[in-house]
């Protein structure tokens, strides 16, 4: 297959080209085009010339537009699905369910209307709040959810009244770029605009005078370079960054319903989830039973390519991380750290096993660090108090889950975690009508549900004088 760039409604291809590696062989199976300041300029004048028309376009038409985007996405699912096991080496049963999770964002956010806010009318005076598109956005989507990061933000900024034009990383932008092409008809020319490129794209966006916005979804270090590239024109940003997100077992819960949910919130796409469960406080009552717990859910997880039937775990999915990931395995051996493993195929395929690493110490890189992998740090805590103090003494504050049968001990600790999302009993639960976001290193502003949709407007409010 032929991947294009999708610039004013048309197809594009480039001079040069990035190399697409399968992460479960470690070989080079595809190749993108790589777009650069050229190819750049023409799509931002694309999006510029198109935002006074879609801006004027009423909301329940681009509503329905978007709406429709989600159709396009189920028609092509396959297709989508088999491109992300690809470059992204996900298991089956992990790519088909996030497509179609993708496909219900699209179609839930659709739903949601842009309100006016009268703030006063009274026989002297009228006070509204409206909210206005910015203008044209840049969003840049990360590897290792293409499709579904990407409408997050795509959907968003059109409902809002913006033109996007939409890069894909460059380890993963197979599934997108195809996206691209298959919605081209979908919105008038210049309404979206993807390109894919190497490393050099991304900060020739955030510092391209043409954006009103730049919505970037990535890490914590990237998210500085990218707020630093916006400062000279004042850009409004989204930033949704890492997250070292902690988990915390108090001693009266179930070990056979939460040893599974804690396992796969940790280890589901190898680790590689925002979202994540990163680090696990377990109460020193039950610390044991539940190590115990969490072996048997490792012995019994089958890890291989994407392609493989059965396969529940894939590959890490790209070189890089493949990398820091088995540094940290290595420093976890020199420090002794007890570890119990699962088993991973031999090859050239980027494969992490699954690795649970018994109470390090609380400065341990293991710890201290976002992994983004299949290692899970397991700490002891004896009570409530050093429990919440463990969680929140990091520098993100993306999500926490909390595990207690106790409601009312639940909803204490959860008002005093530092995260932007709390789940009580459940890990993970997103929705388009609840607002993401991080505190601290974790991001700025917040994606989904109406408040996600505003992150893409201008407030301003209008005063009439009616006496």
């Amino acid at each position: 297959m032929t991947f294009e760039l999708t610039i004013d409604g048309a197809g594009e291809t480039t001079a040069t080209f990035i190399d697409i590696v399968d992460p479960s062989t470690g070989a080079v199976t595809a190749r993108a085009p790589c777009a650069g300041a050229a190819e750049l300029d023409r799509a931002v004048a694309a999006a510029r010339r198109a935002f006074p028309a879609w801006r004027e376009t009423p909301p329940d038409e681009r509503r329905r537009l978007v709406g429709g985007l989600g159709d396009i996405l189920a028609a092509h699912a396959e297709e989508l699905v088999a491109l992300d096991i690809l470059e992204g080496g996900k298991p089956h049963a992990v790519a088909a369910p996030v497509l179609d999770l993708a496909v219900q964002w699209v179609k839930a956010l659709a739903t949601l209307e842009i309100p006016v806010r009268v703030l006063d009318d009274n026989p002297d005076r009228r006070v509204e709040v409206h909210h206005e598109p910015l203008g044209v956005v840049g969003a840049i989507a990360p590897w290792n959810f293409p499709v579904f990061l990407s409408v997050w933000k795509l959907a968003s900024a059109l409902i809002a009244g913006c033109t996007v034009v939409l890069k894909p990383s460059p380890l993963a932008p197979l599934a997108v770029l195809r996206m691209g092409s298959l919605i081209r008809d979908q919105f008038p020319k210049g309404v979206v605009n993807v390109l894919s490129g190497d490393d050099a794209l991304g900060p020739l966006m955030t510092a391209h005078e043409g954006f009103d916005k730049i919505s970037f979804t990535g890490s914590t270090a990237t998210g500085r370079k990218v707020m630093e590239s916006a400062a000279p024109t004042l850009k409004r940003l989204t930033l949704e960054l890492g997250g070292n997100d902690a988990a915390l077992v108090f001693p009266d819960v179930s070990l056979d319903a939460v040893a599974p949910a804690l396992f796969w919130s940790a280890m589901g796409n190898s680790g590689q989830v925002c979202i994540a469960t990163k680090r696990i406080y377990v109460h020193d009552d039950i610390y044991d039973d539940f190590i115990r717990a969490m072996r048997l859910q490792i012995d019994a997880t089958t890890m291989g390519p994407g392609g493989q039937p059965g396969a529940m775990l894939g590959p890490i999915q790209n070189a890089p991380q493949f990398q820091r990931l088995q540094s940290l395995l290595a420093d976890c051996r020199a420090n002794a750290y007890k570890l119990h493993q699962g088993t991973a195929p031999d090859g050239n395929g980027y494969f992490i096993p699954a690795t649970l690493v018994e109470n390090p110490p609380h400065d341990s890189r293991i710890v201290r660090e976002e992994q983004f992998g299949p290692i899970l740090p397991i700490v002891r805590f004896s009570t409530e108090d050093e429990a919440i103090a463990l969680a929140n003494d990091s520098p993100m504050g993306l999500t926490a889950t909390v595990w207690t049968q106790d409601m009312a001990r639940a909803r204490r600790v959860a008002q005093r975690l530092q995260s932007g999302n709390v789940w009580i009993n459940e890990a993970s639960a997103l929705s388009p009508f609840v607002p993401f976001g991080g505190r601290k290193q974790s991001g700025v502003g917040v994606e989904n549900a109406l408040d996600g949709i505003l992150e893409y407007t201008a407030v301003k409010a209008i005063t009439v004088r009616t006496a």
